[in-house]
């Protein structure tokens, strides 16, 4: 595997004494619970992964500034994707004047799923908060994006071509179903566009085993659609907690990746997260 900077540049942390996280509750078993930094920080190093992006668990102020607390307190914590209120543009631009202040904040997301809006990326104020985050040198993450959000998400890279837009997940592609050739189709139209990065993140399915021959052909997809440059990792912790943790989750991923040259692992486990979210290195404040 690569000696270079690895990247882990999806990982969640929250604390339910911070915050409220509606999505989360105690029908998530032992997801329900706050996780610490340090116990992300042993994860990482367990797996031999150098840093990590936090990326946003809430629609909300008070979840980016716990995040960006926690990457004042630790070095590993390479960059923040926090939120703003992306329907309303003088909120967007208010909330972007304040988290552009701190040197890790990275980018923004919003939770998609949660959104009942089907078009909510169609938005006119939406669509200008997001040339707003463009205009700034800032990622847009697009969050769990197929089946609801995908096509919209390729009308945003079309239209706003200086926006990088991170399918996070891949979009959650529907391993072992039917509408999985849709998935492949909309996908591929996401990734025609050259302003769009792929997240190789959350791949699990409740109803699609998990292991490196099942998860083989979207990772192949992914590779022939993106293109190393264009792909990275992310290891989703602590989302993988009900299935064994970050070592398993890990464990398939790694082995698909380390099938890959020397210069294309260190884009996926590294090189595209530091160009997409403008990190320096593990010291970058």
């Amino acid at each position: 595997m690569t000696t270079a900077l690895r990247i882990d540049a999806h990982l969640h942390l929250w604390d339910l004494g911070v915050s409220e996280y509606g999505w989360l509750g105690p029908e998530f078993g032992p997801l329900y619970a706050s996780w610490s930094a340090e116990q992300a920080e042993r994860e990482l190093g367990a797996a031999g992964i150098d840093g990590a992006i936090l990326m946003q668990a809430e629609d909300s102020h008070v979840d980016t500034q716990f995040m960006l607390d926690i990457a004042d307190a630790h070095d590993w914590v390479l960059g923040v994707v926090g939120w703003v209120q992306l329907d309303s543009t003088d909120s967007a631009r208010r909330g972007l004047d304040a988290w552009s202040r701190h040197p890790k904040f990275r980018g923004i997301r919003h939770l998609l799923n949660n959104d009942p809006r089907e078009g909510f990326l169609e938005l006119a104020p939406v669509r200008a908060s997001l040339a707003e985050v463009a205009r700034r040198g800032f990622a847009f993450d697009v969050h769990d994006a197929w089946p609801r959000h995908l096509d919209q998400a390729t009308n945003v890279a079309r239209d706003l071509p200086e926006l990088t837009l991170v399918l996070d997940h891949l979009g959650k592609p529907p391993r072992g179903r039917d509408e999985l050739a849709s998935w492949r189709t909309s996908i591929t139209e996401f990734a025609a566009q050259p302003n769009t990065i792929g997240k190789l993140s959350s791949l699990r399915r409740p109803d699609a085993p998990y292991t490196v021959d099942a998860i083989r052909e979207v990772f192949d997809l992914a590779l022939d659609a993106f293109g190393t440059d264009r792909l990275m990792y992310g290891g989703d912790w602590p989302m993988s907690i009900p299935d064994g943790g970050y070592a398993p989750t890990w464990q398939v991923l790694s082995e698909l990746i380390g099938e890959l040259s020397g210069p294309e692992q260190e884009a996926v486990l590294g090189g595209t997260a530091t160009r997409v979210y403008n990190i320096h290195g593990p010291d970058d404040r």
